[in-house]
């Protein structure tokens, strides 16, 4: 599988997210994410505009779905999106649910193992339920909250080889990850590459980060394309 770019829209203004989407378009991004905060702040509307300005180009949905599953992922799939977040802590009938909506309204359905006591079983177990893709993911308050007790970080690095031998579908990585250490996921087996908080949008404002945005996703975007996605050995 040839590496993909996806940008985070973790932003809370629609206009501010539709500039910045059409830039990162420009730039070579493949997929827009809808963000939690973009969700949050905008709902379905957000979705929308991005569907209307961006025909044809992948829209994620983070919806980070805990309950209710299959009602979210048909509105968000009645609004525009192609894929949608599901959380692998959720309970196994979530997740079938959001999985049976994605069938009948035509999107894919993203497992997140965020704050899984095991990661590489979640992802097992996402998979096993039916999830096209897993995110292998360590979350935001999470990680700042270790640092700031003085202890290492984790970083979704840690396992992600481990996570993309266990299973059978696209593995992507989420969390803190540095812009070197983002470019170099492919080399992990991880083909979906997310570009967001901090690597283009502001970590602490949730918004667009400063500097020439457009000239580094360019550039950052031809260090991806130009990969080969390595999986490591299932045996």
């Amino acid at each position: 599988m040839k590496p993909i770019v996806q940008i985070s829209l973790d932003l809370t203004n629609i206009d501010e997210a539709l500039e910045t989407a059409a830039l990162a378009l420009r730039a070579g991004v493949d997929w827009l994410e809808a963000g939690t905060p973009l969700i949050l702040a905008e709902g379905l509307h957000g979705v929308r505009k991005l569907r209307e300005a961006f025909p044809g180009i992948p829209i994620v949905a983070d919806l980070k779905t805990m309950d209710g599953g299959y009602l979210e992922a048909e509105m968000m799939a009645k609004a525009g999106a192609t894929h949608v977040v599901v959380m692998a802590r959720a309970h196994a009938e979530t997740i079938k649910c959001v999985v049976k909506a994605g069938k009948d309204f035509g999107v894919e359905v993203m497992g997140d193992n965020m704050i899984c006591p095991d990661m590489v079983e979640a992802a097992k177990f996402l998979e096993d339920l039916g999830c096209d893709y897993v995110i292998h993911h360590i979350g935001y308050d999470e990680r700042r909250g270790i640092a700031a007790a003085g202890h290492r970080m984790p970083s979704p690095l840690d396992q992600l080889r481990e996570v993309v031998k266990a299973v059978n579908i696209p593995v992507q990585a989420v969390g803190g990850l540095s812009l070197e250490q983002a470019i170099k996921c492919p080399q992990y087996g991880s083909p979906l590459v997310v570009l967001g908080a901090p690597l283009t949008i502001d970590a602490d404002s949730f918004k667009t980060a400063e500097g020439n945005l457009e000239e580094s996703l360019r550039m950052i975007c031809a260090a991806i394309h130009a990969q080969e996605t390595i999986f490591p050995s299932k045996s």
